[in-house]
């Protein structure tokens, strides 16, 4: 009985807070176990995913709502499970070095980024360096436990490097979207219907609805990427593609991917071999790491009481 009664108080203080520092009043949207999220932590998330992927703005407010309750959803979970196995020692260098790359990824200045929270009365910067260090503690978990499942073949690695040496290099700069089908759902209908959407609301929008993958909050920006750190089925789908046109559909593992080809280009340089193995070697574990992030996190999600009001 008294446990009920301090999670009540603690309850209607968390309402009044947010209430005192919010124009909106709040209301409990979704619980995930004893976690609240409420419509101004929704409206808060939206306005933040739009500074990060700005194209949001063009689709429907009951859209963009839709996108950042799940986001906040997700974060909730990663941060619990963070809990059970890594301590948060408040390292306030990692925490600034993770804002500038962030500045850096947005093409904006500090103060850019700054008169942008202010302006849509959005996150402190505080605040800000707890969602990213969430992504990185979670990073760090999956390393944690997964490493000794990753897979590298340093020799095919290196073939291909040597075969690229005699070429000029190419590289795309990509955006994904990689989709899981439900048990329940039909794989064609929710192509079909993942492509009416790319074609009525553009790939990066589609990528926040979407897409599973760490990127969706960009709208599913991965950047520029090497033709040889990609797999031979991968690069075969994008062969033959153009700029600002995406691949089929790809299977990888349980999951699907589709790519959009934002940009191409071909640089005349001297591979350094060992430079280029270690940048492969790097991004074929993170790959893999991806795909048990991705699997770990969907296991994990079970164990959790979602309750959408």
């Amino acid at each position: 009985m008294l446990k009920k009664k301090i999670y009540f108080i603690l309850l209607i203080l968390y309402l009044l807070t947010t209430i005192v520092f919010s124009a909106e009043k709040a209301f409990i949207q979704v619980l995930v176990d004893k976690e609240i999220i409420t419509n101004v932590d929704i409206k808060k998330e939206s306005d933040y995913l739009k500074i990060l992927n700005p194209n949001l703005s063009t689709l429907d407010e009951k859209r963009i709502n839709e996108i950042a309750k799940k986001s906040l959803i997700t974060e909730i979970i990663k941060n619990k499970e963070i809990e059970k196995y890594i301590v948060n020692n408040e390292n306030n260098e990692l925490q600034e070095s993770l804002l500038e790359n962030l500045y850096k990824r947005l093409n904006l200045s500090k103060s850019e980024f700054q008169s942008l929270l202010i302006q849509k009365k959005n996150y402190s910067l505080s605040e800000i360096k707890k969602k990213l260090m969430i992504d990185i503690l979670w990073n760090d978990l999956i390393y944690y436990k997964f490493k000794d499942q990753v897979k590298v073949d340093s020799n095919k690695l290196l073939a291909k490097i040597e075969s690229a040496a005699l070429r000029d290099k190419k590289e795309y700069l990509l955006s994904e979207i990689i989709f899981e089908k439900n048990v329940d759902q039909n794989l064609n209908e929710l192509i079909n219907k993942i492509k009416t959407s790319i074609n009525e609301i553009g790939f990066n929008n589609t990528a926040n609805i979407y897409s599973i993958s760490e990127t969706s909050k960009f709208g599913g920006k991965i950047g520029w990427v090497d033709e040889t750190s990609l797999s031979n089925i991968i690069n075969q789908n994008l062969q033959d593609k153009k700029k600002n046109q995406y691949t089929d559909i790809i299977q990888v593992g349980n999951n699907f991917l589709i790519l959009m080809i934002d940009d191409i280009k071909f640089t005349k340089i001297a591979i350094d071999k060992d430079l280029e193995l270690k940048k492969l070697i790097d991004f074929e574990m993170n790959r893999q790491l991806n795909q048990f992030s991705k699997i770990y996190f969907n296991k994990s999600k079970i164990n959790y009481i979602i309750n959408e009001k």
